[in-house]
C-alpha cells in the first residue's frame, strides 16, 4: 500500500483532476499536477503544478522521481508518457486500456471482439469507405471521429452517403466510425473502481440526460427496470476485468425500447456521470481513485440518498455571475465550482448535486435550480 504522506502525480489539470487532487490532500497525501495550462484548475490546489507538455521528458522524470504513483484524469493523454512513468514508478490505469478507450476505432473493435453488445457500426478510414459502410449501416446514422472527440464535437447525424461525405470531409479526413442511429429509450452509465487485485466496487447506476450532445442531469437511482440495472452493472464489471482496469471507469449504455442494453463508449477515469458521488455515496469517486491509485481496500461505495446532478456551463453565467443566493435557499442543493476563470457557453464550470428523499423530489429540486440560475429571457 502507499499510504499518506506520499506524493502522487496526475497528469491532466481539469476539474477531474482537481477533485482527486482535493481527495488525496484531504486523505493526507501531497499531489504534483502535469498540465502545460497556467489556469489549470487542478494545479492551482496542488502542492506542485508543472506547467509543461505531456510530453516533455524533464516534467516526466520529474514525477517519476517524486511521486510514488500517478494516475491520469482524461483518456487523450499519449499513452507512450504512461509508459515512460510505468517503467519507473507505479502508474493506473494501465497503458493498454487508456490506448483501446482513447481511439473509437479501437474501443469499439474491443468490443465486439469481446462480446459486448454494441450499436452496428463501420469503420471508415479512407474517403473511399463511405458508400460500402453507408450500405452496412443504413441511414440515419452517426459519423464520429475517431479520436479526440468529446460532449457531443466531432459527430455529425447522416442520412444519405452524401450527407458522410460531406460530414468526413468536414472533420479534415480523420478516421472515423460510422454508428447506426437506434431508438433510444434510456441512456444510462455505471461509474465503478477496480483494484489491482480485481476486487470491483461499482456505484449505483445513472440516468443520464444530454442537451446539445452534454450531459445534463443525471439520475440516480437510474429509472429502469431491476433486471436492467443488475445487467448493466454485470456488463461493466465484465467489461473493466476484460481490459485487466485498475482506477475508476464508466461504462456508458444505451437502453433500447425492449430494454435491450448497448454498450456506447467506455471512460477510463471518473466520470462527469458520477459526480453525484460527492454528496451521496458513502465514498466518492475520487477518493476511490485514491485508494485504487494506492492499492488501498475499495470504499464502500454504496448510495445514501436518491440524487440528481445538473451541471453548470458557462451559458448560466449570462456575462454575469451567476445568481448563486437563489441556489443557497434550497438547503439540499450542494454547489461544487471548478475554479475556472473564464465562463463559455458549453464549457463545464461546476455542478449541483440535489440530494432528496426520493428520486421525484430530487428531480423537482433539480428542475428549479436550473430555472433560477437560467439567464432571464431564456438566453
Amino acid at each position: 500500500m502507499i499510504l499518506p504522506d506520499a506524493t502522487l502525480g496526475v497528469l491532466g489539470g481539469g476539474q477531474l483532476g482537481r477533485m482527486f487532487t482535493i481527495a488525496a490532500r484531504t486523505m493526507g497525501y501531497r499531489v504534483v499536477v502535469l498540465d502545460p495550462d497556467p489556469q489549470s484548475p487542478a494545479g492551482g490546489v496542488a502542492d506542485e503544478h508543472l506547467r509543461a507538455a505531456y510530453t516533455d521528458r524533464q516534467a516526466l522524470e520529474h514525477l517519476a522521481r517524486t511521486c510514488a504513483a500517478v494516475t491520469t484524469e482524461f483518456e487523450n493523454v499519449p499513452a507512450a508518457s504512461l509508459e515512460f512513468l510505468a517503467a519507473r514508478c507505479t502508474v493506473w490505469p494501465p497503458a493498454k486500456a487508456v490506448a483501446i478507450t482513447q481511439d473509437r476505432i479501437r474501443e469499439k473493435t474491443f468490443l465486439r471482439e469481446q462480446g459486448f453488445p454494441t450499436a452496428p457500426f463501420a469503420v471508415i478510414r479512407r474517403r473511399e469507405d463511405i458508400p460500402a459502410a453507408c450500405a452496412a449501416i443504413g441511414a440515419p446514422a452517426l459519423l464520429k471521429v475517431s479520436r479526440f472527440g468529446y460532449d457531443g464535437k466531432g459527430q455529425a447525424r447522416v442520412d444519405s452517403v452524401d450527407d458522410a461525405l460531406a460530414a468526413f470531409d468536414g472533420m479534415d479526413g480523420e478516421p472515423c466510425v460510422l454508428e447506426g442511429l437506434l431508438p433510444l429509450q434510456t441512456e444510462v452509465s455505471v461509474v465503478l473502481g477496480r483494484g489491482a487485485d480485481g476486487e470491483t466496487a461499482p456505484y449505483p447506476v445513472a440516468e443520464n440526460r444530454h442537451r446539445n450532445g452534454i450531459l445534463d442531469l443525471s439520475i440516480v437511482p437510474a429509472r429502469v427496470s431491476a433486471a436492467v440495472a443488475r445487467q448493466a452493472l454485470d456488463l461493466a464489471g465484465a467489461v473493466a476485468a476484460k481490459l485487466d482496469y485498475c482506477g475508476v471507469m464508466a461504462v456508458e449504455f444505451f437502453v433500447l425500447a425492449d430494454d435491450t442494453l448497448l454498450v456506447n463508449e467506455i471512460a477510463p477515469r471518473p466520470h462527469n456521470s458520477g459526480h453525484y458521488t460527492l454528496d451521496a455515496c458513502l465514498t466518492d469517486q475520487f477518493e476511490q481513485q485514491v485508494r485504487t491509485l494506492c492499492g488501498l481496500p475499495l470504499g464502500d461505495a454504496r448510495l445514501l440518498a436518491p440524487v440528481v446532478m445538473v451541471n453548470l456551463l458557462g451559458d448560466v453565467w449570462c456575462e454575469r455571475t451567476p445568481h448563486w443566493e437563489r441556489l443557497f435557499r434550497h438547503p439540499q442543493a450542494k454547489l461544487h465550482l471548478y475554479g475556472k476563470r473564464e465562463a463559455r457557453p458549453g464549457r463545464k464550470m461546476g455542478h449541483v448535486n440535489c440530494v432528496a428523499d426520493s428520486v421525484e423530489t430530487a428531480l423537482v429540486l433539480a428542475e428549479t435550480v436550473k430555472r433560477e440560475l437560467a439567464c432571464e429571457g431564456g438566453g
